[in-house]
Parts: structure tokens; sequence; C-alpha cells
């Protein structure tokens, strides 16, 4: 494949999870992009001109690399035969089994987020991640759920992420038991939640109550 006419937004795509394999040996670093360009018969230049961020914008490119490998993996039709609980396991998994080659770089990925002045950066690409999550599992909520349901499954997965890179066991399953744990978590208090606010539902309001005193219905 030639890339002589392509747009630097396919350019980025390209190179992204190139970038993340020679990331764990060059680091996040010009030298893994170049590297990466001549491997696909890219020019170094222009294979730059894609990560005007540098390496926040090499890991922005792979994490989105990341999201739709995923979304490839875990089509529409085969999350619907899933209850939720599995849909959402499955689609952390997913993400796990797609960047464990990679978990070298994952780890330099991470640690150079966590550094103070990409902590804003860090956060929206952990709610991007959260976000594609539940609506491939298909959330629709728009009210306060839908930030809610994000900001926890988002926490999940960054725990999740630090037992991944240091888990040694057999097809990661002290990873797959810490998420099993972790997605419970979630659903007992997504059902704690429903119960408590169907509660309040059917609790009469004492300001219907007053109104109705002052304004009797005629």
């Amino acid at each position: 494949m030639t890339y002589d006419d392509a747009t630097l937004d396919e350019i980025r795509d390209a190179l992204a999870p190139v970038v993340a394999e020679n990331a764990a040996f060059d680091g996040w670093h010009r030298l893994a992009v170049e590297a990466s360009a001549n491997a696909l018969g890219i020019d170094a230049d222009v294979a730059r001109l894609a990560f005007p961020g540098g390496a926040v914008s090499m890991i922005d490119a792979w994490f989105a690399h990341i999201d739709r490998a995923m979304l490839d993996r875990l089509p529409p039709d085969r999350l619907a035969a899933m209850k939720i609980r599995e849909r959402i396991t499955a689609l952390v998994e997913a993400r796990l089994e797609i960047a464990a080659p990679n978990r070298e770089a994952l780890r330099r990925a991470l640690a150079i987020l966590a550094l103070p002045q990409n902590l804003a950066g860090a956060a929206r690409l952990g709610w991007r991640a959260a976000d594609a999550m539940w609506r491939a599992a298909g959330d629709t909520a728009t009210d306060y759920n839908h930030y809610t349901k994000r900001a926890i499954l988002g926490g999940v997965y960054a725990a999740t992420l630090q037992v991944f890179l240091g888990d040694e066991s057999d097809d990661f399953a002290e990873t797959r038991a810490f998420l099993a744990r972790r997605i419970d978590g979630i659903m007992r208090f997504e059902k704690a939640k429903s119960s408590f606010l169907a509660g309040r539902e059917r609790v009469p309001s004492l300001s219907r109550f007053v109104s109705r005193l002052r304004y009797p219905a005629v």
C-alpha cells in the first residue's frame, strides 16, 4: 500500500499501531515515528507532521486505534446477544487483548500521561475510552447517568490497566478476576441506584401536596 495521496489523518491512523510497537524500544519519541514511517514507506517528515503534539499525540492515536479495533472485534450483532455485564467485560477485555503485545509501550504511555502537564489529556483519553465502551454496550442515557456510568467505568478501566501491566499469570487470569470483581461492583451500584430512584418516585412530594392545599383542583 502506498500513502502518496493519503491525508494526515489516514497517515496517523496507519502509523499508530506501528508506532506503539516501536515505542516499546524507542519510547514515545520521534525515533519511533521515523522507524514506523520507514517500515510503511511513508516520508519521515510527513509522519512527524501527523503527531504535532509529540508523545501525547502518538499515544492519543494509538488509543484511538484501540477504540476502533475493539469495535471491530465486537460488532453490535455480537454484543446484542450478551447481557450488559457481559458486554462491558468483553469490551474491556478486548482492549486489553489488543494492547497486550505492546505492554511495555502501554507502561511508558501511562507514565507519560501521569505527568502533571498531561493530566488533562489523560482524563480526556480515559473518558473517551469509557464512552466508547458504554456506547458500544448500548447505553443511551442522556441525564446524569451518562456521566456517572462513564466516570465509574473509567476508574475501573484505569485500575484494571495497572493490574494488567504487572500480571504474569496465564492468559492474564489475575487481571480477568480483578476486572470481574470491579464489574460486579458497577452492576451492584447501578442496581442500588435504580432502586433508590424508583423509591424516590414513589415518595409523595411535599411541594405538590402544599400546592394542592393552596390551589385545590376544580
